[in-house]
């Protein structure tokens, strides 16, 4: 009978179960099913970034869904940043989720949102929500917010943070009245002022307040929020961070200070006359006020008032080291943090000394003192402290023999500390409990001491970036068998490939292993299966790699995230086994090897791939048309430097995550440039390595959606057209590189729309006509436009561009003078106009630019004496000249995920310094200059250091200012082909670092300065075709090594390695006398013959054939100003050559009379 009750109860109960899931399809109800697609089609028309929302799969497992687990319903919708953008502006119909009936948190962040219909706002949604996150929109003021609330009545966090909110006329007043139980309000990264503080009164409720990052003042226009601020009774944490606050915003919140457990002021401009004011604030618990202008004065009257405080953070202020003896009152403080003060003192000053302090912080578990000048430390004892950091401090390495004194301690930190010398073999090996130590960045060296080994505890061992040596397989790390974080990166360890000193390591989870000598070992060791799964393992950068294997104990490892074997010239095919056996791989580093075949891809869909780099090695073959759906959550791809042919696959524009995209330097024949609309980092081009032969026009392309670009580059291509404008709706544009094309035509005018705009190339290409006038971006850093036909004077252009560091005209039809705003351009370092139509004179500004290095005007018409202020410049080394990373970078998160998941919250620095991130190094920059009689390419350090002047091929007169040789760090400089005259000047020994001096083809006169001997880093040197007389310099140092062609062209020059030798005709060894000998006879014309000539007839014939010839030349100097021109040089150097003749007929003369 019992059996029969009990059969009958089960039975109801699974028809009880049958009607409750009826209507249920897929594990959730069919109108949430409906609801969500209805949304999908809504906000992502094109099912792009809720791709994954299909409609035959279990919508509770899609992506951005939590549904509960009992009833199955909805609970939990995250749509932060999926609604597309192209979709401009939306005011929101919350019907939209009204199917889901328990529906407790919302994401709605960065969709665009800019208000709610009328009577559709979120008043219609379920009651329980309790959490509504609208962050990152466009709501603007508190009227458009009002539009969205009339209801949520049991809502109890609410998110506005980063909408551009400004104060309104009361809309906090309106919504605090319909928000009775919000007990969380974010409103952080908006533009409120003072008037804030009195709307939010009416949260009765509230317990945590977010007014970070305003444009908080604490003026005394607030005041009034001293009359009313009990009405926020249970106010609990308040966050006035990153604000403008003075030192009276305490004053302010005087009502408020028995109530407040938690208050953050930091970084805002209080001083120490905030001190007295927190007197009143007896219930803190946790006060932060790190990054102001505090000083110890007035700092000890806190400690008595205080004494709840359990964390302190008084960093990067500019307290001294008497703020130690002021902290012996906060008996339960737990955490102290005085990183980045001026603890200075003097060497007598006991607190710094011995640091006893601690003794009188009984409760004191976290310290932190990194980043001031600490120099001294002796640890008293302390039984409570367990994390230490004091990275970036001065401290000796002999200070680890004293710190044992610290029996309790678990992390330990003193990275970046120029720790030199071998590691102490005691003290710190005391420290039993240490967990985590951190000795990355300092100057380290010898092996790890054995007594290393005992530090059993030990889970966390960075000691990468330092000098330390030996084979670790011998060494104390094979004891240490708790690790789980190792890092051995950039030292001179010999690490077996075969990992076998750590195959018992069955907690390690993050090796990395950059930078060091791999041992190979018998083949025994090969086939070793280690104990641990590792989450992190990077093996890039080898010393010495020559035909490295990848280490086989990965054949057993399942559970990678982040794989970095990049930069060690691996063999053989691409090794797709890697993502077969670890399924949850999320970045993947394979750049250059020597990989060869074809990409193979796995056959199902690796959704935690993010980030793969396979640039720089032989893979051949096409893209998979599959690379899509097997990593549908790409961010960043790296292929370049392959021998890929064939298409870009179009899919690619299809993953909304794909950012990065960098084909470049492959065989790639077709692209369609307008399906790659959600790329911000294009990059397709060759870089002059060969490869890619895109081709076609691009004017035309519906490019509306690309507004996320920020760097394009399509350089060295076959494209052809007018230059696109509609890549110009990205606003956030930062790198454009057009180079080597086909383009014709002038500039677009859209061009100046481009106000973010960093990096500009668009040489060799077949644009003309002006520039645009209105074109001068304030952010512009390097600028080329060589080699195409643009025309017109330069006027105004760029004179804004005070950033500007290259300016690249060269090759070009520029006329009108060079403006002399150019001296404005503080930053530039790089000129380039060479062969253009320039004329007038060089600007004297151009004296102005003390980091200019590089100056080429050559082939132009430029006149006038050369500015002897140009012997000023200082050619200050700039690493802005190669520098094109464009400011940002990318920090991939994985590593971060990953060490969140094992290890929990870093305690130090060293997962940071595991982050594989890139710099936005888009291109090269390549100077082209002229130096040594040849046309070189300089980049990267060497175009750091280049320093060149080249004036030649102008018309140039005068002489060489003496001030150039002042130019003591030149390396090139070229006056050839000018007008100039006189001397050689002496001052050119003084240029000790000149590699390459041209002074050809001019008009100089005089000896050549013998002291240029010594001037030792000359290879080239060139004063052919000129006016110099006497000998040539001694043929010693550099000077024995320059052959005839270096001095040809001076007729009045001897020595080798001239043919004509110095006679004493040329290079007189007597002196000769300006006037007869008185011991020789006199020559009278009258006393001799005049033989058959008529001399009376002679005398008329000359004077009548000189009159004529003089009237001549006068009548072609007055009708041609250039031949007039040339007789005044011509004339000039007859007296220069009479005159060192009778000198040195003189300087003889003297030597016969001594």
């Amino acid at each position: 009978m019992m059996l029969k009750r009990m059969g009958a109860w089960m039975l109801l109960a699974l028809f009880t179960l049958v009607g409750e899931w009826s209507g249920r399809c897929y594990g959730c109800l069919e109108e949430e099913r409906i609801g969500l697609l209805e949304i999908q089609s809504l906000i992502d028309p094109d099912g792009i970034s809720l791709r994954h929302w299909v409609d035959s799969s279990n919508c509770c497992e899609w992506p951005e869904i939590e549904c509960d687990h009992t009833t199955r319903r909805v609970i939990q919708l995250s749509l932060s940043g999926e609604r597309d953008e192209s979709l401009g502006d939306w005011v929101l119909n919350a019907s939209l989720f009204q199917p889901f009936k328990e529906l407790q948190s919302l994401d709605l962040g960065y969709n665009g949102l800019v208000g709610c219909l009328e009577n559709e706002g979120f008043g219609v949604l379920s009651s329980k929500l309790r959490k509504l996150d609208l962050s990152e929109n466009r709501f603007n003021n508190d009227k458009s917010i009002l539009s969205c609330f009339n209801g949520l009545s049991a809502l109890k966090s609410l998110d506005l943070s980063d909408n551009g909110l400004t104060a309104g006329s009361g809309g906090f007043k309106v919504l605090s009245s319909r928000l009775k139980k919000l007990e969380k309000l974010y409103l952080s990264g908006n533009q409120y002022n003072d008037s804030i503080f009195l709307s939010l009164t009416g949260f009765s409720s509230l317990k945590s307040l977010d007014l970070s990052y305003n444009e908080l003042t604490g003026s005394a226009g607030i005041n009034s929020f001293q009359l009313q601020p009990m009405r926020l009774g249970k106010l609990e944490n308040l966050d006035l961070s990153f604000n403008q606050l003075n030192s009276s915003i305490l004053s302010i919140l005087s009502g408020l200070s028995s109530l407040i457990k938690s208050l953050d002021l930091s970084f805002n401009k209080l001083n120490s006359s905030i001190f007295p004011s927190l007197t009143g604030f007896s219930s803190l618990k946790s006060l932060d006020l790190s990054g102001n202008q505090l000083t110890g004065s007035g700092f000890e009257i806190i400690s008595s008032h205080l004494g709840k405080l359990e964390n302190l953070d008084l960093s990067y202020n500019i307290f001294n080291d008497s703020i130690l003896s002021h902290l012996r009152g906060f008996s339960y403080l737990k955490s102290l943090n005085l990183s980045g003060n001026m603890l200075l003192g003097s060497t007598t000053v006991n607190g710094l000394r011995k640091l006893d302090f601690l003794q009188s912080l009984p409760s004191l578990k976290t310290l932190s003192l990194k980043d001031t000048n600490l120099s001294q430390g002796t640890f008293f004892n302390s039984s409570t402290l367990e994390e230490l950091n004091l990275d970036r401090t001065s401290l000796p390495v002999n200070f680890l023999q004293n710190i044992g004194a610290l029996p309790a301690l678990k992390v330990l930190s003193v990275g970046g500390c120029d720790l030199h010398g071998t590691l102490p073999a005691q003290g710190w090996c005391e420290l039993k409990n240490l967990k985590q130590l951190d000795l990355f960045g300092n100057n380290l060296e010898g092996s790890l001491p054995d007594c290393l080994g005992n530090l059993s505890s030990l889970q966390l061992l960075d000691v990468s970036k330092n000098q330390f040596t030996g084979n670790i397989a011998s060494g104390p790390l094979t004891n240490l068998t708790s690790l789980e974080f190792l890092s051995l990166s950039n030292n001179l360890f010999e690490v077996p490939i075969s990992m076998k000193p750590f195959m018992n390591h069955s907690s390690l989870k993050f090796f990395c292993n950059e930078n060091n000598r791999l041992v190979t070992e018998p083949a025994a060791f090969d086939h070793l299966i280690p104990k641990f799964q590792l989450v992190f393992f990077s093996l890039s950068k080898t010393i010495e790699a020559v035909n490295v294997e990848i280490p086989n104990f990965l054949y057993y490892q399942y559970d990678l995230r982040v794989l970095d074997l990049s930069h060690n010239n691996i063999t053989g095919m691409f090794p797709s086994w890697l993502l077969k056996n670890n399924t949850r791989l999320e970045q993947l580093y394979l750049s250059e090897n020597s990989f060869v075949g074809t990409l193979q891809l796995p056959n199902h869909p690796y959704l935690n791939m993010t980030e793969l780099d396979i640039s720089n090695n032989n893979m051949s073959g096409q893209i998979p048309k599959d690379i899509c759906l097997i990593f549908q959550n790409l961010k960043s791809l790296r292929m370049a430097k392959n021998g890929f042919t064939g298409c870009i696959p179009s899919c690619l524009g299809n993953i909304s995550s794909l950012g990065i995209l960098d084909l470049s330097n492959n065989q790639l024949s077709t692209v369609k440039l307008e399906q790659l609309t959600t790329i911000w980092f294009l990059k397709l081009s060759n870089n002059n390595l060969g490869g890619n032969n895109f081709w076609g026009q691009i004017s035309d392309f519906s490019l509306y959606r690309w507004k996320m670009w920020i760097v394009l580059d399509l350089s060295n291509n076959q494209f052809s057209g007018m230059l696109p404008r509609s890549f110009l709706n990205s606003t956030i544009l930062a790198a454009i590189d057009l180079s080597k094309n086909h383009f014709k035509g002038p500039i677009p005018r859209d061009f100046c729309k481009l106000d973010q705009l960093e990096y500009l190339n668009l040489s060799e290409n077949n644009l003309s006509g002006y520039i645009p006038s209105c074109f001068s971006p304030s952010t512009l850093i390097h600028m080329h436009l060589s080699e195409n036909r643009l025309s017109g004077p330069l006027t105004y252009r760029f004179y804004n561009s005070s950033f500007l560091v290259t300016m690249d005209l060269q090759d070009n039809s520029f006329t009108g003078s060079i403006p002399n705003w150019i001296g404005n351009l503080s930053s530039l370092s790089v000129l380039l106009l060479r062969a253009n139509h320039f004329d007038g004179e060089l600007p004297v500004q151009l004296c102005l630019l003390e980091h200019l290095s590089i100056l080429d005007v050559s082939q132009n018409q430029l006149s006038s004496p050369l500015p002897s202020c140009l012997g000023n410049l200082t050619f200050k080394e700039s690493s802005q000249k190669a520098f094109t990373d464009l400011g940002a970078g990318v920090l991939s998160r994985s590593i971060e995920k990953a060490y969140y998941e094992t290890m929990g919250p870093p305690l130090v620095e060293s997962m940071y310094n595991l982050r594989k991130g890139f710099l936005l190094n888009f291109t090269e920059e390549v100077i082209e200059f002229t130096t040594k009689n040849m046309y070189y390419g300089y980049k990267g350090k060497t175009l750091n250091y280049m320093s060149g002047i080249d004036l030649s091929n102008n018309n140039f007169v005068g002489a060489i200012p003496p001030e150039f040789g002042n130019l003591s760090k030149i390396l090139s400089l070229n006056l050839s082909h000018n007008n100039l005259t006189g001397s050689i000047p002496a001052t050119f020994s003084n240029l000790k670092q000149i590699e390459s001096l041209d002074l050809s083809y001019n008009n100089l006169n005089g000896v050549i300065p013998p002291q240029l001997t010594e001037i030792t880093t000359l290879e080239v040197f060139s004063v052919a075709y000129n006016n110099l007389s006497c000998k040539t310099p001694e043929r010693k140092y550099q000077f024995g090594t320059f052959d005839e062609s270096c001095y040809e062209g001076n007729p009045f020059l001897c020595g080798p390695p001239l043919q004509n030798n110095c006679s004493e005709e040329a290079v007189p060894s007597q002196p000769v006398p300006s006037q007869p000998m008185p011991s020789q006879p006199v020559p009278n014309d009258e006393q001799g013959d005049d033989g058959f000539i008529d001399m009376e007839f002679f005398y008329i014939n000359f004077g009548v054939s000189y009159t004529v010839v003089v009237i001549m030349i006068v009548a072609v100097l007055y009708i041609n100003p250039y031949w007039r021109r040339r007789w005044s040089y011509f004339i000039e150097d007859c007296i220069d050559t009479c005159y060192y003749i009778v000198v040195a007929s003189f300087r003889k003369f003297s030597n016969l009379r001594r």
